[in-house]
C-alpha cells in the first residue's frame, strides 16, 4: 500500500474519534453540563480535522471546517453564548462536517446546496464577520485552502506593551516548529493567539536561522520564538495550547522571573484576524543573539527527548497506543484458541496415562493451563472495545427520527465504558438503531400528547449498558405510552399469527412485535410502517448468542433488554453426559447443580413435569428427551439437575445424566460448518478430540414446550 494512503486512512480513522467527540460535546453543551474544558475539546476537535484535511488538499473540507472553527472560537472566547438555538446550528454543523469526512473517505463529491445555508447560519451567529475562507475570498490562497498572511520583522514601534497583571506569576516558553509542523496545515500565529488570552506576553523571535535567499527551502522551518508569559493560568494550561503541534515542534514552558519588556516592536495585523493583544516581536539582529537567554538556538538532534519532557514535566504519561490490523489480531485469537484445544488434548493425554496429580508433570500441566488462560484473558482484552463507539452515533439518529416526527427527544446515555468483543460492537448498530428509531417513532407521545397527560413535552429515551453475570446487557427504555396490547392483540388476529380465541399473558403479547412483518404504525412513512425492523433487531440478537425481553408499563413506557455474550470466541462451560453425547452447559446460566429427590418432581398435564426448589416450582426438561435421544421417561430418575436461568428472569431446570466437569472451551459456529440446530448454540472440541455441542438454554426451554420433539441430532464421535 501507498504510504500516503496508509496515512489517510489513519487519518480517517482518528476522524471518526473527533466527530464523536465533537457531538459528545455538543450535546453536553446543550444540556447546559457543559464548562470552558467542553468548549475547547469541541474546538480541538473540528481544528484536528481541518489541519489533518490541509495536509491531504481536502480542500472543501478544510473550508467548511475554517467557518466552523471560527463559531467555536467565537464560543471559546465569549463573544457568542451557548445557548439553544446556538448549539442545534453546531450540532447541524457537525453532521455536515462528518458527511464531509464520510464524502472525502469515499472520494465522493463534495457537499451540494445545504451547505450553503449551514454556513450562512453559522456566519450569521458570528455576525458575518468570517475569516477568508480559501477558495472563496482569496485568490491567492494556497493548495491547503489557507490564505496568505502578512508578517513582518521589521523593527518599528507600535503601540505601547500594556501592563502586566500585578502579582501573576511569570512563565518562558519556547518554541521552535519543525518543517512537518507547516505541512501538517499548522502555524504560529494561532498558538501565540492563544498564549496572548491567557495573560500578558512578550515574545522574542529568533530570526539568526534563516539561511540567504538562493539556500531558503519555502517548506522550511527556520525561527524560534521565546514569550515571557504573565498570567494566573496553570502550567498544564499553558503546554494544552502546544497540544495540536507536539510531536511538531519543540517547546518547554519554565518557571522566568519577570524581566522588563523589550522594545515594543509589531505583529502586522493580518488579514482576517484581530491583533493579538499585548504582544510583541522583537527580532534577532544577529548570530550572536542565538545565545542570549531570550532566544532558543538550534537544537540539536538529541534534544527531541528532552524538550518533549519539559513539555510534558512532572505530569503522568499518556498510554502509548498503535494500531494493528483486524486480521492480525484475530488471526492470533485463533491460534489461542488452538492452543486452548491443545492444551485440553495434552492434560486428557497425560490423565489418561495415570500420572499422579502430585506429579512434577501434572503440576507443570496446572501451570501451562493458568498461563493459557492469562494468554486467553489478555488477546481477547486487545479486541474489547467501549460501546462508546455505537451510542455515540446515536443522538444524531435521534435528531433526524425527532425531526421526521415531529417530537422532542433527550438521549441519555449510561455505562458508555462497558467493554465488549468487536466483533460483537460492529454487529450491534443495527439493532440498536431499529430499537432507537422504533422507541421513538411508537412509544413517546407528541408533545401535545405529552403536555395533556402532565408529561414534559420532551420524551427521554435511554441507553445504558453493564455487564451481568458474565455477559453485557444493553437496555433501551423510554418515558413513553408503552405498548397497546389491545391492539397488538387485534393485527395480530388479523394477519393471522395467533387465533381470536388464544389466551395469551401481557408478556406473550408484547412478543407479538418481532413477528416478521409485524408493525403498528396506521400510516407508512419514512420512519416505519413497512413492518421491517423489531424482527430484525431479534434474528440480528439471536445471531450473536443473545436474547431480547421487552417489559412495558401503559402509559409509562417501555424497557427492551439485550443480553450478549461478552466474546464469540471462548465461553466458560459445564461439560455434561447426556445419553451418548456430550454437551457444554454455559456457565453464565446455571444456578446451581442438585439431585432431587423422588418426592421433588411432580406431574404437570399429560407429559410435563415441575421440580420443587425451597417452597418454588420451576418447569423441568430431560434434555436427552428435548433433543429427541431418547424416548420419554420419568425425569425423576438417577441423574443431575441444573437449575439454570432463562432470558427472561425465569428459571427452569434441565435433568442430565452426570457432570464431566467445567473447562473453557473454544466456540466453534455449527451455522457455517453444517446448518442451524434447534436448542445448540455452537460446538466445541474437547481435550479428547470429540467434538460437543453447547446448549443454547433459551432455546432449550423453548424447544420443549412444543408437542413434538425435533428428529434427534446425533454426533460421530471421534476414534
Amino acid at each position: 500500500m501507498d504510504p500516503m494512503e496508509a496515512i489517510k486512512i489513519t487519518f480517517f480513522q482518528e476522524c471518526d474519534e473527533l466527530l464523536g467527540d465533537l457531538e459528545a460535546g455538543l450535546l453536553t453543551l446543550e444540556t447546559g453540563a457543559g464548562d470552558e474544558e467542553t468548549v475547547n475539546a469541541v474546538f480541538r476537535a473540528v481544528h484536528s480535522v481541518k489541519g489533518g484535511a490541509g495536509a491531504f488538499g481536502l480542500e472543501p473540507l478544510v473550508r467548511f471546517a475554517h467557518v466552523f472553527e471560527t463559531t467555536m472560537d467565537a464560543v471559546r472566547s465569549g463573544a457568542l453564548a451557548p445557548e439553544q438555538s446556538v448549539i442545534q446550528v453546531l450540532l447541524r454543523a457537525a453532521d455536515h462536517l462528518a458527511d464531509h469526512v464520510n464524502s472525502a473517505k469515499a472520494g465522493g463529491a463534495p457537499m451540494g446546496d445545504g451547505e450553503a445555508l449551514i454556513v450562512a447560519e453559522l456566519e450569521a451567529l458570528t455576525s458575518g464577520v468570517v475569516p477568508p475562507v480559501a477558495g472563496i475570498s482569496s485568490p491567492e490562497a494556497d493548495e491547503f485552502g489557507f490564505s496568505p498572511m502578512m508578517l513582518s520583522l521589521d523593527a518599528e514601534p507600535k503601540p505601547e506593551l500594556a501592563g502586566e497583571a500585578a502579582g501573576d506569576p511569570a512563565w518562558t516558553v519556547r518554541f521552535t516548529p519543525k518543517d512537518v509542523m507547516y505541512r501538517n496545515a499548522n502555524d504560529a500565529l494561532p498558538l501565540m493567539r492563544e498564549l496572548a488570552r491567557l495573560g500578558q506576553m512578550a515574545v522574542n523571535c529568533n530570526v539568526a536561522s534563516v539561511p540567504l535567499l538562493d539556500a531558503f527551502d519555502p517548506l522550511g522551518a527556520y525561527l524560534t520564538w521565546t514569550v515571557t508569559l504573565t498570567t494566573d493560568a496553570t502550567r498544564d494550561r499553558i503546554v494544552e495550547v502546544f497540544e495540536f503541534v507536539e510531536g511538531d515542534c519543540l517547546f518547554s514552558v519554565e518557571p522566568a522571573e519577570v524581566e522588563a519588556a523589550p522594545e515594543p516592536v509589531y505583529v502586522e495585523q493580518v488579514q482576517g484576524f484581530e491583533p493579538i493583544p499585548a504582544a510583541v516581536i522583537k527580532p534577532a539582529t544577529g548570530p550572536s543573539q542565538a545565545s542570549t537567554p531570550s532566544s532558543l538556538p538550534t537544537p540539536a538532534p538529541a534534544a527531541d527527548a528532552t524538550a518533549a519532557n519539559d513539555a510534558k514535566g512532572n505530569d503522568t504519561p499518556a498510554q502509548a497506543t498503535i494500531r494493528v490490523e483486524l486480521d492480525r489480531v484475530d488471526r492470533l485469537i485463533d491460534l489461542v484458541g488452538e492452543l486452548v484445544i491443545n492444551q485440553a488434548m495434552l492434560a486428557q493425554r497425560v490423565m489418561e496415562s495415570g500420572v499422579a496429580r502430585s506429579s512434577n508433570i501434572a503440576l507443570g500441566l496446572d501451570d501451562l493451563e493458568q498461563l493459557t488462560r492469562e494468554i486467553q484473558d489478555s488477546v481477547m482484552a486487545i479486541r474489547a472495545q467501549p460501546v462508546k463507539s455505537v451510542f455515540q452515533r446515536m443522538p444524531r439518529l435521534a435528531r433526524e427520527v425527532a425531526a421526521m416526527t415531529g417530537k422532542r427527544v433527550r438521549i441519555v446515555t449510561e455505562g458508555e465504558g462497558t467493554e465488549v468483543d468487536k466483533t460483537v460492537i460492529e454487529r450491534l448498530a443495527e439493532p440498536l438503531t431499529h430499537m432507537l428509531r422504533n422507541s421513538i417513532d411508537h412509544g413517546l407521545e407528541t408533545p401535545e400528547e405529552r403536555r395533556a397527560v402532565g408529561k414534559p413535552e420532551e420524551g427521554v429515551v435511554k441507553l445504558a449498558a453493564m455487564h451481568r453475570s458474565g455477559r453485557i446487557v444493553i437496555e433501551i427504555s423510554d418515558d413513553g405510552r408503552g405498548i397497546n396490547r389491545e391492539r397488538v392483540r387485534d393485527i395480530a388476529v388479523q394477519r393471522g399469527l395467533i387465533e381470536a380465541t388464544a389466551v395469551l399473558s401481557d408478556e406473550e403479547v408484547d412478543n407479538l412485535i418481532f413477528a416478521p412483518g409485524f408493525s403498528t404504525a396506521e400510516t407508512i412513512s419514512d420512519v416505519s410502517g413497512r413492518g421491517v425492523g423489531m424482527d430484525v433487531v431479534k434474528r440480528s440478537i439471536q445471531a450473536l448468542g443473545g436474547r431480547i425481553t421487552i417489559l412495558s408499563r401503559p402509559g409509562q413506557g417501555s424497557t427492551f433488554t439485550m443480553s450478549l455474550p461478552l466474546t464469540l470466541a471462548v465461553l466458560d462451560g459445564m461439560v455434561v453426559t447426556v445419553g451418548e453425547q456430550t454437551l457444554v452447559v454455559p456457565i453464565t446460566a446455571i444456578v446451581e447443580s442438585l439431585q432431587p429427590k423422588a418426592g421433588d418432581v411432580q406431574a404437570l398435564g399429560p407429559e410435563g413435569y415441575v421440580l420443587s426448589v425451597r417452597g418454588a416450582y420451576v418447569p423441568l426438561i430431560d434434555v436427552a428427551e428435548a433433543m429427541g435421544w431418547q424416548s420419554s421417561t420419568t425425569p425423576a430418575g438417577p441423574g443431575v439437575t441444573l437449575l439454570v436461568e432463562s432470558g427472561t428472569g425465569g428459571l427452569a431446570a434441565l435433568r442430565v445424566d452426570a457432570i464431566q466437569g467445567q473447562r473453557q472451551v473454544v466456540i466453534k459456529s455449527l451455522e457455517l460448518n453444517y446448518q442451524q440446530v434447534e436448542g445448540i448454540a455452537a460446538a466445541t472440541i474437547l481435550g479428547d478430540g470429540r467434538v460437543a455441542l453447547i446448549l443454547d438454554v433459551d432455546a432449550m426451554i423453548n424447544l420443549r414446550k412444543r408437542a413434538a420433539p425435533p428428529p434427534p441430532l446425533l454426533l460421530a464421535i471421534a476414534s
